[in-house]
């Protein structure tokens, strides 16, 4: 274990789960109290895994506040541990960039990130070189995991005092870098969508007749979205060094049907697909047409706008929370051994 103070910090998206797709879907709404429940667990998780120091991200619903103030007697003491950072909040994507941006200036060890993909997305636009532990609180959940928080702020706490390289603990995600020709970026870490139109609406993607192309870092039959799409037709796991590329249409090679969203199965025409190379990219040219980044309808593309995908390999670090807490054990963190008859009764010297 590392002798310096190790600080983790807690980034809760309080609109995560609560999108259109609920309406039109049969998505899990996750409240600001299930988000609080959680944040408190993994706060339990931090403590035992000797934690000094948890940052956590203010929000327009209180939900890290509420946290701290509704712990048991018994845990009332991590309050003291706790420091909101310091940040104005516009209750929009841009408050998780900013604040991993400043946990990461902190000197924080490790990010737990409560959302979907699109909360993962914005925390990695921030974090740097901070590894990531996603929790799923979204719709489509591809990067995020469903991980009981305890076992989450273990993890997470273990990563930050781990001395070990981290890529033992964690695994460094593709990405899709967004190149505008103004010289501007943005990214994605699972999937670039071409949507016809210009006005975004809805955020979520979740019509399948407005959908013209798709770009994949992960296609993925056990998921949901853009990645589910691609992964019933042609599979790219997460450590595979290459991606996806589908354009809609026409039914000219196959039709796939997909969940295009939690309880939504949608039918699409394939007019080409063809996996990419690290490095490779897809232009897409301006012209009544939305960039759906993450699940996300957010940029639109003038007439005379276009933009080109690249496939990188240089995305966050994810931790990947079973071989962190395997890692954890092989160390023995939550054994205390001093007695040597249970010690005997395990190795089979007793």
């Amino acid at each position: 274990m590392t002798s310096h103070p190790a600080s983790v910090g807690i980034i809760a998206n309080p609109a995560s789960g609560t999108d259109i797709r609920r309406l039109v879907a049969l998505g899990t709404v996750f409240g600001t109290q299930d988000k609080i429940n959680i944040v408190q667990r993994i706060l339990v998780g931090l403590d035992a895994a000797a934690i000094e120091r948890f940052y956590l991200m203010p929000d327009a619903f209180q939900i890290g506040r509420m946290a701290l103030d509704r712990l048991p007697a018994d845990k009332a003491h991590l309050g003291s541990k706790a420091e909101f950072v310091d940040m104005p909040t516009e209750n929009r994507s841009t408050d998780s960039v900013r604040a991993a941006r400043q946990m990461r200036e902190l000197g924080v060890n490790c990010i737990v990130v409560l959302g979907g993909d699109g909360t993962s997305r914005a925390v990695a636009k921030g974090c740097g070189q901070v590894p990531i532990l996603p929790v799923s609180t979204g719709t489509n959940n591809v990067v995020p995991r469903f991980v009981e928080g305890t076992t989450a702020g273990l993890a997470a706490g273990f990563v930050a005092r781990q001395t070990t390289e981290l890529s033992e603990v964690a695994e460094r995600s593709k990405r899709l870098t967004v190149l505008f020709g103004d010289g501007d970026s943005d990214m994605a870490l699972v999937d670039v969508a071409v949507v016809e139109g210009l006005a975004p609406g809805s955020r979520a993607v979740w019509q399948p007749e407005k959908l013209q192309h798709v770009i994949l870092a992960r296609a993925e039959p056990c998921a949901t979205g853009m990645s589910s799409l691609g992964g019933f037709l042609a599979p790219v796991s997460a450590k595979e060094p290459r991606g996806l590329y589908l354009r809609l249409g026409a039914a000219k090679i196959c039709r796939v049907t997909a969940p295009l969203a939690p309880g939504l199965m949608a039918s699409f025409g394939v007019e080409e697909i063809r996996y990419l190379a690290l490095g490779d990219e897809v232009v897409v040219p301006g012209g009544r047409r939305l960039l759906a980044l993450d699940g996300e309808r957010e940029i639109t593309l003038q007439p005379d706008d276009a933009a080109r995908i690249r496939l990188c390999d240089d995305g966050p670090w994810i931790v990947d929370v079973p071989l962190a807490l395997r890692a954890a054990v092989t160390q023995g963190l939550f054994v205390d051994w001093s007695c040597s008859s249970a010690k005997g009764m395990v190795d089979g010297t007793a």
